[in-house]
C-alpha cells in the first residue's frame, strides 16, 4: 500500500514516516545554511530541504521570517504554477516556533533532471525553454495581487545592501557571498562611480522604486530563477526549485535576475534573452508596448541595486554593460 504523505505534515517526523535511505547531502550550489537528504518513501525517491532562520543566513538577510515557502503551499500558489512548469513540491511540515522553527519541504527527487553545476553553456534549445517558460509562469498570474504577506517589493532590493549584510560579516564564519559582496561594494566607487551613486540611491530609499515599478503590471514570482534551481523534465517541463522569495513583483523582475545570475552560461546576448521573453508574454495574449520600456528599465535599475557588488568583482564588459542598462533605466524614475 502507499504511503499518504500528507500536504502539510504536523511535524518533521510526521511528514518523514516511514522514510528509508536517507542520505545527507551537499549540493554545489547550496550556500545558504540549510540541510538537504535524499531519502526514499514506499520504494520512491524524494529530496528534503531544511531551514530555519537561525541557521539560514539567506532567510536571514531576505527578512524570511515566517516561512513564505509555507504560505505559498498552503495557498495553492505552487499548484497554480502553468503546466510547462514542474515545482516537484509534495508536502511541507513546519516544527517549532520563532527563528528556530524548522521548515521541512519534500520533493520529488530530480537530481538527474537538473542543470548540472559548473561554467558549461547551456543548450540554445534548453535556455529557449527556460525563458519561454519563464514567460509562460508570468502569465498565468499576471494581475495578482498579495494579500498573504510575502516577499515586499522594496526589500528585494536590499537582499546584499550594505547595512543588511552588516551583521552577517560579524559572525565567525562569514559565508562566502555576504563576504563578496562586502569586497563587490567596496570596488564599485571606483570601478563604476555612477552605477554606485545610483545603488546608494535606492538603497537609501527603495520603496521609491517600488513605488515606480508598481505602475506597471504584476504578477507571482518564485523569486530565485537562476540554473541552480531550474533543470528541464523529459517531456519538456521546466523544473523550478526553491521558492524562496515568493510574491508579487514586476514580470521583467525575475527576467533580469535570471539575466544577471546565469551570465556566464546563457547562449545568446542579453538583449536576446529580453526579446526571446517579450516574445513569450505576447504569445500569450499579452499587450506589452504601453509599459515595457518603463518595466525592464526599472527593474534594470532594481537588479543592480542588488547585485551591483557581484559586477564589480567581475570583468569589466560586464560590469559596463549592466551600468549602461541601469543608468539608462534611472531615467524613468525622474
Amino acid at each position: 500500500m502507499d504511503v499518504d504523505i500528507p500536504r502539510v505534515a504536523g511535524s518533521l517526523e510526521e511528514l518523514l514516516a516511514g522514510a528509508t535511505d536517507r542520505e545527507l547531502l551537499r549540493p554545489a550550489d547550496a550556500r545558504s545554511g540549510a540541510t538537504f537528504e535524499r531519502l526514499r518513501i514506499d520504494g520512491r525517491g524524494y529530496f528534503l530541504k531544511v531551514l530555519s532562520a537561525e541557521a539560514d543566513w539567506i532567510m536571514r538577510v531576505t527578512g524570511n521570517t515566517t516561512h513564505w515557502e509555507l504560505t505559498a503551499w498552503q495557498a495553492g500558489l505552487y499548484d497554480e504554477a502553468p503546466a510547462e512548469v514542474d515545482h516537484t513540491m509534495v508536502a511541507m511540515a513546519l516544527d517549532g516556533t520563532g527563528p528556530e522553527s524548522r521548515l521541512a519541504m519534500l520533493m520529488t527527487d530530480c537530481t538527474d533532471d537538473l542543470v548540472p553545476p559548473g561554467d558549461t553553456v547551456l543548450p540554445a534549445d534548453q535556455h529557449a525553454r527556460f525563458v519561454d517558460h519563464l514567460a509562460a509562469m508570468h502569465v498565468a498570474k499576471l494581475g495578482w495581487t498579495d494579500t498573504l504577506g510575502l516577499q515586499d517589493l522594496g526589500r528585494r532590493f536590499l537582499f546584499f545592501a550594505p547595512e543588511t549584510i552588516a551583521s552577517e560579516l560579524d559572525v565567525p564564519d562569514v559565508p562566502g557571498p555576504v563576504r563578496v559582496a562586502d569586497e563587490g561594494w567596496a570596488l564599485l566607487p571606483r570601478r563604476a562611480p555612477d552605477l554606485d551613486a545610483l545603488v546608494r540611491q535606492v538603497h537609501a530609499d527603495p520603496h521609491f522604486l517600488a513605488e515606480a515599478m508598481r505602475t506597471t503590471p504584476s504578477t507571482f514570482v518564485a523569486g530565485d530563477w537562476k540554473l541552480g534551481n531550474l533543470g528541464s523534465r523529459p517531456d519538456g517541463r521546466t523544473i523550478v526549485l526553491d521558492w524562496a522569495y515568493p510574491g508579487q513583483a514586476p514580470p521583467c523582475w525575475e527576467l533580469a535576475w535570471y539575466l544577471a545570475l546565469n551570465r556566464s552560461r546563457l547562449p545568446e546576448a542579453k538583449e536576446a534573452t529580453i526579446e526571446r521573453y517579450r516574445r513569450g508574454l505576447e504569445r500569450r495574449g499579452v499587450e506589452t508596448g504601453d509599459w515595457w520600456d518603463r518595466q525592464l528599465g526599472l527593474c534594470l535599475v532594481g537588479i543592480m541595486a542588488t547585485f551591483a557588488w557581484e559586477k564589480a568583482v567581475g570583468d569589466q564588459d560586464e560590469l559596463a554593460w549592466w551600468t549602461s542598462a541601469a543608468l539608462a533605466g534611472a531615467r524613468w524614475l525622474e
